[in-house]
């Protein structure tokens, strides 16, 4: 992620498209000094918003989040890696992306060739 110390990245077995249009998945943080945690999030394409679940702590395991509601991807403080996820593989305009390996697919390419036909 530019300008971040951090490294993200999304566990592809762990993403999930619910009934309801949510799209769930575990992301992953790492620091340059091999700090890691990992993090159970929702992002409803529909509306735009994100929900954090669960946070995995070393020694901890996973620990619920005490305020587990939904918020604007695009509200001051939230992470940017939600609205990242959100824009560059999860959701495709306000639905979420076609499958949870179209959107693993999409995390991993190009963001500025990924809704391009293929040029041949």
């Amino acid at each position: 992620m530019p300008g971040s110390q951090l490294r993200f990245g999304v566990d592809p077995a762990s993403i999930q498209i619910g009934k309801d249009g949510v799209v769930n998945y575990v992301v992953v943080a790492s620091s340059s000094s091999g700090a890691v945690n990992g993090m159970y999030e929702g992002v409803r394409c529909a509306t735009g918003e994100m929900k954090l679940y669960a946070r995995n702590l070393p020694g901890s395991g996973w620990v619920p989040a005490k305020e587990a509601e939904w918020r604007p991807l695009h509200s001051q403080g939230m992470s940017r890696h939600s609205l990242l996820i959100a824009r560059n593989g999860a959701c495709v305009g306000q639905a979420p992306n076609q499958s949870p390996s179209q959107i693993a697919r999409d995390l991993q390419g190009n963001p500025e060739y990924r809704f391009r036909p293929e040029i041949r």
